[in-house]
């Protein structure tokens, strides 16, 4: 009987029997009762969440017995107007997070063997889930300078066995974006037979003159696919909410492996009345703007060496060691997030709080470079 069942493990995949890497940012236990902390690690919104959203999920909390709708067509339409038709319902594919989304794409193009590039520092999962796909991973990296992309080390890395380019504007954890003239050089480049990921998850803070999104480029090459989420702007990352955009035989090939009662009821209820939330919207994004030029000037007069950022968030680093410099943060009751399974070694992300939580950031950095200083 033992025997019968140690063969089992004969059919494991070898590709998915890798530990998993990915950890989320840790959230800390007040070290008593008076202590406020602070979660700066995973870059959530720091107002909360939309109040359209919220009055829409208390709304639907009857009937939660019965199964959510069948597929995502209400949000499809949804996201239609919400992008003032510049892409039709049948463009959108919608999910249970931005995350799924990337399952969902490497599950419909990539085989075993296959390979997939990606450009590091970058989002874990898209390694993650290419090696549950059992594809080969090509890191390009991007430019240590600037955390730019490389543009024709992608090309030279091409091969016949390339399916999927990962593309993150701006990027997690750098912060750093693609500019337009090298979005279209790079587009120009790449064959049509490969898909370009181009995850735009940050896409309401960037700032930048040249920053482009995908939107204007779908009609232009079919095959680019962009992904967005509502777990940052519209503050529903409990929700776990979704939606990618491309040409519509792409969509619809999606579309066939998307798994049925995908989306919850009121996950599905409270993404819909996010997008119509202006209001929320546009004060989520002009706080993130002001406080990143409020922690910019901030770490400039700590001599704190940070990388410019287009997104929610700072990469920095540290006046000491990452994982010191977590662990004394944390102390204080900031939590903030060491990026070394990101692809960068010795650096630390810090997310974009409200005030309070900057200033409580700035207070206790200044008392590590004391420490420091004196050390």
């Amino acid at each position: 009987m033992n025997n019968k069942l140690n063969n089992i493990s004969t059919l494991f995949k070898s590709f998915l029997t890798v530990k998993n890497s990915y950890k989320g940012g840790k959230g800390i236990v007040p070290k008593n009762q008076n202590q406020k902390v602070y979660k700066l690690s995973s870059n959530e919104n720091p107002i909360g969440t939309s109040p359209m959203a919220i009055e829409a999920i208390k709304n639907n909390l009857k009937d939660l017995h019965l199964y959510p709708d069948t597929t995502d067509i209400r949000l499809r339409k949804a996201l239609e107007v919400y992008y003032n038709y510049q892409l039709k319902a049948e463009q959108f594919v919608c999910a249970a997070s931005g995350s799924e989304l990337l399952d969902l794409i490497v599950r419909g193009f990539v085989r075993e063997g296959e390979e997939v590039i990606v450009s590091t520092p970058c989002f874990v999962p898209y390694k993650m889930f290419s090696r549950w796909a059992g594809a080969t991973i090509i890191d390009v990296p991007l430019f240590i300078e600037d955390y730019g992309l490389d543009v024709e080390g992608i090309v030279n890395a091409i091969s016949n066995k390339t399916r999927i380019i990962f593309l993150t504007s701006p990027n997690n954890p750098t912060g750093s974006y693609i500019p337009k003239d090298v979005f279209e050089d790079f587009m120009f480049k790449i064959p049509s037979n490969i898909v370009v990921v181009f995850d735009e998850v940050y896409w309401h803070f960037a700032e930048a003159n040249d920053y482009v999104r995908a939107l204007p480029y779908i009609s232009q090459y079919p095959n680019i696919i962009a992904i967005n989420s509502f777990s940052k702007t519209y503050g529903l990352a409990a929700l776990r909410v979704g939606y990618a955009y491309t040409n519509k035989e792409v969509a619809n090939y999606l579309h066939q492996i998307c798994k049925p009662f995908l989306i919850t009821k009121l996950s599905l209820q409270g993404a819909i009345a996010a997008l119509k939330d202006v209001f929320f919207i546009k004060r989520t994004m002009n706080i993130i703007k002001n406080e990143r030029i409020f922690l910019q000037s901030q770490f400039e007069k700590m001599c704190i060496d940070y990388y410019p950022s287009q997104a929610n968030f700072f990469l920095i680093n540290p006046p000491i060691p990452a994982d010191d410099f977590v662990k004394y943060l944390a102390e204080e009751g900031i939590a903030v997030r060491p990026v070394e399974n990101f692809g960068a070694v010795g650096k630390v992300r810090i997310s974009i709080g409200n005030r309070e939580a900057n200033e409580a950031l700035i207070k206790a950095i200044k008392k590590i470079n004391i420490l420091a200083t004196n050390s």
